[in-house]
């Protein structure tokens, strides 16, 4: 009786359990297709370090998750049914969540196969070692027993960790990002002192920003050698001309960042006086559009912005939101087409993945008559890019009426499809009025077009050739 708080609390546990017990199952098929996949692929004559290719990758879809998990997945498959039998029971019968089942994977990777089932029968999670235990406590005991087991091997992996550094940037709400930075302990020490100790000498001279504030300001001025870290930017704005001539609220999307509010973009683009950008990426008409202007500092919008932005206009038809196509004879995606696909795919194009676009590709291959064209480009990550090409693999543009779409065939005959995403302004429906909006958009848009030419002409003087969008 769902009233019942005891039976709910005991449905809550069961519930828990069949989740342990359904990933214990995964990892088991998990390493099933591996052997299987190899096995195929070695009898076909598949070099040896390329056997195994694009498994995880249809783990992944299959799961409906990024090709990068996917890969993860199937490590951890292999590390539990093949090497760590007691942690593998303990999944089983739910004695142990997924997630801490691949804490103790992760924290014995470096150890070999026999060292690896020594720790997992040292920890024997399934006689209750961890009941009660939370993900450090995990964490630390696996650490501990692996440290025991083959210390030189954790000293090497100590050095060798130094040679993985690298930064990454990644979105965070508010039109925030987060920069991240793994760096060894030392040199993370020191960065972070010295940026405290600038910070509080700051603060004690009598500047109103924060600390935390301080310390921001100065690791983007001392980084990029300019006040506020940026000399001159070139962005992507995409938006409706509703929003970018009558305050629609419709969100607008920045290339490289994600959707942020209108009227932040709206800001951004009356923000102060500077140069406008050639309009050279979707000749066209319809809905959408990325306006020129100019905008402000990294610490925010303002009228009098010490660094000049350029801005690209977009169009985008008004029925289905795709982007006007562009075409070419070369083999590579020239400039202008390369930022034309960047936009309207924005992330790689392959289901689940969301990952930062780095090979624009030929859906139907080059060599066997495709031809270089939006219809046939697709923004795609270099994992995804390189599954594609292993054996059994085939993509396809699907033509139609909506929006970019491309057709993914896997080795097990699977099919999944990929629709560009949306942009900003995109019906969703027929309700009459969408229809209006699509109706109308045409005129709005060519209304707006003639007010750039204009705005362009009067800022450029009479000496520069204003290019029409047309």
């Amino acid at each position: 009786m769902m009233g019942d708080a005891a039976a709910i609390v005991d449905e809550l546990r069961a519930l828990e359990d069949r989740k342990s017990a359904i990933a214990a199952r995964q990892a088991r098929l998990s390493v099933a297709l591996d052997l299987v996949r190899r096995r195929e692929q070695a009898a076909a004559g598949v070099p040896g370090d390329k056997i195994g290719a694009g498994v995880g990758a249809e783990i992944a879809l299959a799961r409906r998750e990024s090709p990068a998990k996917g890969c993860r997945l199937l490590g951890l498959a292999r590390a539990l049914v093949t090497e760590m039998p007691r942690t593998f029971a303990a999944l089983e019968t739910g004695q142990l969540n997924e997630w801490r089942a691949t804490l103790l994977v992760r924290e014995t990777a470096g150890l070999t196969a026999a060292d690896r089932t020594a720790v997992d029968e040292e920890l024997a999670p399934d006689a209750g070692t961890f009941d009660g235990a939370g993900d450090r406590t995990i964490t630390a005991a696996a650490r501990a027993a692996a440290y025991r087991r083959d210390p030189r091997t954790v000293t090497q992996r100590a050095a060798h960790a130094a040679t993985e550094r690298y930064v990454s940037v990644r979105p965070a709400p508010d039109t925030m990002c987060y920069l991240t930075a793994l760096l060894p302990a030392p040199q993370a020490v020191a960065v972070y002192s010295a940026l405290s100790r600038t910070a509080d000498a700051a603060r004690s001279d009598g500047d109103p920003r924060s600390r935390g504030q301080l310390m921001a300001d100065t690791l983007v001025d001392r980084t990029t050698g300019t006040p506020g870290g940026i000399s001159g930017i070139s962005i992507q704005l995409v938006m409706t001309d509703r929003t970018l001539f009558q305050g629609d609220s419709e969100p607008v999307r920045l290339q490289g960042y994600g959707v942020v509010p209108a009227g932040w973009a709206r800001a951004l683009l009356t923000g102060g006086t500077g140069d406008q950008a050639d309009d050279d990426s979707g000749q066209g008409t319809g809905n959408g559009a990325v306006s020129g202007g100019t905008g402000g500092s990294g610490g925010g919008v303002g009228s009098n912005p010490p660094f000049p932005v350029w801005l690209r206009r977009l169009y985008t038809a008004p029925a289905t939101g795709e982007l006007t196509a562009m075409d070419s004879r070369a083999r590579i995606f020239p400039a202008g087409l390369r930022r034309f696909i960047q936009t309207r795919d924005n992330t790689c194009r392959t289901p689940y993945c969301d990952a930062p676009i780095r090979h624009l590709d030929h859906v139907a291959p080059w060599h066997t008559g495709g031809p270089t064209a939006a219809t046939n480009g697709a923004g795609l990550c270099e994992a995804c890019n390189h599954t594609k090409e292993t054996p059994g693999w085939n993509a396809q543009p699907r033509p139609g009426p909506g929006r970019h779409t491309l057709q993914l065939n896997t080795p097990t005959g699977h099919t999944y499809h990929s629709t560009a995403p949306p942009l900003p302004g995109t019906s969703v429906g027929g309700s009459p009025r969408q229809r209006f909006n699509a109706a109308i958009s045409s005129d709005l848009v060519m209304a707006a077009r003639r007010r750039e030419v204009r705005h362009r002409a009067k800022i450029q003087g009479p000496r520069r050739k204003t290019r029409s969008a047309a």
